[in-house]
């Protein structure tokens, strides 16, 4: 098979504008098709397009997931895009751009329902799967051919079909020789898109393109790469790769291999999450530390509840604070017994916050933990005696609220909290 179309699941062996089963011009093509069965999936627009569903009425509308006149934000349809409005951008810079756009306070429970439906539909069809968010996930169908009767490209075209069918939502596909390759692709047509790249194309493919396509390459990373002459994926594939040791490491010698187009990672079911974090933006700047501290708690209890709920627990507290002129300022405490509890991140985290706290404005505080661990059996050692019984009580505040509602225990702290955030 080198080619088949994605409404009628017709194979052949020739390219075609149309489809000659049912003229569709739906048609995929590549001369790798057959062998190719690493693929990244990659929801469209995934929390403007769950609120354009749920609504009918934004459907010919620009919508921006986001909040707060300080805020940012954190995804939009394409119709916004059109008008220049990205992921991450501060919404006032957004809503310039665009200032007919709708935002929508984002509804992360409602999201990830959404996400497990889509994944629940993919995991029918592998058990190889690795989530790199709520929207993207690689997939490695090889040696499915014959349980589900069709190449992995068919397969994939059917489960796409098949999710915007059932939950009204679409996903791109991007089928390729790794997982690198494969992510790439599946951002080359949306929306609705399914992109191939086989591997004896890719580093044709990949040569002319910036070398921030490449992962794991930001802006600073750009900016140092550029500098030292490598502006184009091309200009690295063709660095002599002791230069780009000596300059970069061990990244050096990965951006090479990726330059080439070559990725030798499998996907991994069992990857851990890198962490958990909670964030907001205030409407006016915060400065005095009994204020920042009412803000950070509710945060504490989001983040401590969400690491309950996946079952795990983590070694580092990390404290993100943003300034008045955009300035990122984070801080990190390894603590003796990996925590899943608002006491022990509180506790952490407003130590950390009161060494940075000393009147200065902020625009945004967060925290997190990171280097997460299996819960079970994590607090084991001497000093997991607080950390136990402040579990306790934590999870049956998490019942309490299970069953009566989230509001239904609270604090002065958090009842200040909300007040102070609430045009957010």
């Amino acid at each position: 098979m080198r080619a088949f179309c994605r409404d009628c699941f017709w194979q052949g062996e020739e390219a075609q504008r149309r489809c000659p089963a049912c003229g569709s011009p739906r048609t995929v093509a590549h001369e790798e098709l057959a062998g190719l069965s690493m693929a990244h999936m990659d929801c469209d627009a995934f929390y403007a397009s769950v609120e354009k569903r749920d609504r009918p009425e934004l459907r010919d509308k620009p919508v921006i997931v986001g909040g707060g006149k300080r805020g940012v934000v954190t995804t939009c349809c394409y119709i916004a895009r059109i008008s220049g409005v990205r992921s991450a951008m501060p919404m006032f810079k957004a809503l310039k751009a665009c200032p007919q756009a709708v935002v929508i306070k984002p509804d992360f429970t409602k999201y990830r329902a959404e996400s497990r439906r889509i994944l629940g539909m993919a995991g029918e069809l592998t058990p190889l799967i690795q989530n790199l968010s709520l929207d993207e996930a690689w997939m490695d169908l090889s040696g499915t051919e014959r349980l589900h009767g069709a190449p992995p490209a068919v397969t994939l075209a059917r489960l796409q079909a098949r999710i915007e069918a059932e939950t009204g939502l679409t996903v791109s596909i991007g089928l390729a020789a790794n997982k690198f390759l494969a992510k790439i692709a599946s951002d080359l047509d949306k929306p609705r898109g399914f992109s191939v790249i086989g591997l004896a194309e890719a580093q044709s493919f990949l040569a002319p393109r910036p070398v921030g396509i490449l992962p794991g390459v930001g802006p600073a990373m750009v900016a140092s790469l550029e500098k030292a002459g490598y502006r184009t994926v091309g200009h690295l594939a063709a660095a002599d790769v002791k230069d780009l040791a000596e300059r970069y490491g061990a990244h050096g010698l990965r951006l090479h291999e990726l330059a080439h187009g070559r990725d030798t990672r499998a996907v991994d079911p069992d990857q851990a999450r890198k962490g958990i974090s909670a964030e907001t933006t205030f409407n006016d700047d915060l400065s005095a530390l009994g204020d920042l501290e009412d803000v950070l708690a509710p945060l504490c209890e989001k983040v401590a509840r969400q690491a309950r709920q996946g079952g795990v627990a983590g070694r580092v507290v990390t404290l993100k604070l943003r300034t008045t002129d955009f300035r990122i300022v984070t801080r990190r405490r390894t603590i003796p017994v990996p925590t899943q509890t608002a006491k022990t991140l509180f506790a952490v985290g407003r130590e950390l916050l009161a060494k940075e706290a000393r009147g200065q404005p902020w625009r945004l505080i967060g925290i997190g933990i990171a280097e997460l661990v299996d819960a079970e059996g994590a607090a084991s050692d001497f000093f997991a005696g607080d950390e136990r019984r402040a579990l306790a009580g934590e999870r049956t505040l998490d019942a309490i609220r299970d069953r009566f509602g989230a509001d239904a225990v609270t604090s002065g702290r958090i009842l200040r909290a909300k007040a102070a955030l609430k045009a957010n």
